[in-house]
């Protein structure tokens, strides 16, 4: 099985293609615009980003965080530093809802599924690549 991808590493496959899904709705097949950005973050990440979901400056000013070259646009590395900030605080939680006991503990962090991986989305070992059509930026993740 050779082949077959560890669970993280289809968690970043996962992540990458996510972020494709929105940037090629709408102007550079790269990029998030804060169309794109509010759509992701309000249907991705709904336990994540619970307060700041609902209300459109939140979103604007988290996106404003990121954007470091400050052209209304997020890159996929942009992107990424609010997936590490979410990971980082998420296990920050996992750590305070920890059961009490001895050793190394995790309780549940900002999504539903707890301390146990998520639930698998029958694609476990198929990749799904991405393409931006016509746009000549032929990105493709397939192994």
């Amino acid at each position: 099985m050779a082949d077959q991808m560890s669970q993280m590493e289809c968690s970043i496959e996962t992540i990458i293609n996510i972020f494709h899904q929105y940037s090629t709705r709408l102007g550079h097949p790269d990029t998030l615009n804060q169309k794109e950005f509010k759509q992701l973050v309000q249907k991705e990440l709904p336990d994540f980003l619970k307060k700041e979901n609902k209300d459109e400056k939140a979103i604007k000013d988290i996106m404003e965080d990121l954007d470091t070259n400050a052209d209304k646009q997020l890159t996929f590395e942009e992107f990424s530093i609010l997936v590490a900030k979410l990971t980082v605080a998420s296990h920050e939680e996992m750590h305070k809802t920890a059961p009490p006991g001895e050793g190394h503990r995790h309780g549940p962090g900002f999504g539903k599924g707890g301390p146990g991986p998520c639930p698998s989305q029958g694609n476990h070992g198929h990749s799904h690549g991405h393409s931006h059509g016509s746009h000549g930026h032929g990105h493709s993740h397939n192994h």
